[in-house]
């Protein structure tokens, strides 16, 4: 998705006069901008994967167009942490266990059904499965049920060894039988094929369990921080953040200082080109930080860029509902106009794709398909945050 949002029953037009840190009712009118920068970012990356321009290359353009959208997933799952906690505040702690359970439960749904249909525009599932982010975004969600009854300060302390001592679990997964390595690949990575049954489809574990789990705690924890009194929290965040960024600056940078090989990239490329998956404590550091950071900025933020952004952070789950299908017609259009044909075959396996040189977009019409997408993205995010905040409907709480 997209993080859990906090539920909100003020008429749009009452959020939209502001963008305060804490908007008439329940909503931080902060947290919905900065998620819906991680949303439109998000885009990006998904049109690059049907314009066959690879995940990062030897050119800035390519690598930075890969880099900057690193910023989601850890968005992604921290900020659903800290939804939870801020829902938590409103209703008791056994009602909250049950939504993040059922909403838990409907998200590893979509991604085998919904998503699944959306990446590739066919149904046959004995090539493979995918558990994505929002597979793992689920599963974490359905973990945090349990974990929200234990005290605070034990919650930020788990979450935060389970980002820093991950590599236990590849430890501990390399001890277990071979015969329960394949299970264990859904929460640490040991190098195990994945399949349904015998003879079923493979499964493509792109999200783990861990780190992602402690980040959601780290998350959730951080929600106590986003109820402090407007200066006390704009501190923290800062502190917070920079804290982080620095601490990523320090390492990542000592570990570059060593030099690296011969015909090796650049030292500011081997410094930002940091282990996603599964994702180490120097990227979520490099990553989460300047976000935690971003936020006071946001609470002051005004204008066009600010309201559209905050309306794609209020409706998170629906606009990834809407844009992966919506970014893959787009790609066939392009190709049907370029070469003729749609080239759906290449998206058979998406969002796995590989194109040969030939078919690949230029970063341009790249970014433009994305502007195309974001633009028709936004009537529709509109009107559905409107629909939702003046008649919620049950269903709504989660979508």
């Amino acid at each position: 998705m997209a993080p859990a949002s906090v539920r909100t029953d003020v008429p749009m037009e009452r959020d939209q006069r502001s963008t305060s840190a804490v908007a008439s009712g329940p909503r931080i009118a902060s947290l919905d901008l900065v998620r819906g920068l991680i949303m439109v970012l998000m885009a990006i990356d998904h049109v690059r994967v049907y314009s066959g321009v690879p995940a990062g290359g030897p050119t800035a353009g390519v690598f930075f167009t890969r880099w900057v959208t690193h910023f989601c997933a850890p968005g992604f799952v921290f900020f659903a942490g800290t939804a939870a906690f801020l829902q938590g505040r409103r209703i008791t702690r056994p009602d909250l266990a049950r939504y993040l359970v059922s909403r838990g439960v409907i998200l590893v749904l979509l991604e085998l059904t919904i998503i699944r249909v959306s990446w590739t525009f066919g149904v046959d599932y004995t090539q493979f499965l995918l558990a994505g982010v929002i597979w793992m975004l689920g599963w974490c969600m359905v973990l945090l049920a349990g974990l929200i009854f234990l005290p605070l300060r034990m919650l930020t302390v788990a979450g935060l060894l389970i980002i820093l001592a991950q590599n236990v679990c590849g430890v501990i997964g390399g001890l277990l039988p071979p015969s329960m390595h394949p299970l264990w690949e859904l929460i640490y990575p040991v190098g195990a094929e994945l399949r349904v049954g015998q003879t079923g489809p493979a499964v493509t574990v792109l999200y783990t369990i861990v780190p992602w789990i402690g980040v959601m705690c780290a998350g959730y924890a951080f929600g106590s921080v986003m109820v402090q009194p407007d200066n006390e929290r704009r501190r923290w965040c800062i502190r917070i953040g920079l804290t982080a960024t620095v601490l990523f600056v320090l390492i990542a940078g000592a570990e570059v200082a060593r030099g690296g090989s011969a015909g090796a990239p650049p030292a500011f490329i081997r410094l930002l080109n940091q282990r996603k998956y599964p994702a180490s404590p120097l990227f979520l550091l490099m990553t989460l930080g300047p976000l935690l950071t971003l936020l006071p900025f946001a609470e002051r933020a005004r204008g066009w860029l600010a309201r559209t952004l905050t309306i794609f952070g209020r409706v998170p789950l629906f606009y990834y509902l809407l844009h992966i299908p919506l970014i893959h017609a787009l790609a066939l259009v392009v190709n049907l106009l370029r070469h003729g044909v749609t080239l759906q075959e290449r998206y058979a396996t998406a969002p796995y794709v590989s194109m040969p040189p030939e078919q690949r977009w230029s970063l341009a019409l790249l970014y433009l398909v994305w502007l195309v997408a974001v633009a028709i993205l936004y009537p529709l995010c509109r009107w559905y945050a409107q629909r939702k905040a003046q008649n919620p409907e049950r269903w709504m709480r989660y979508v």
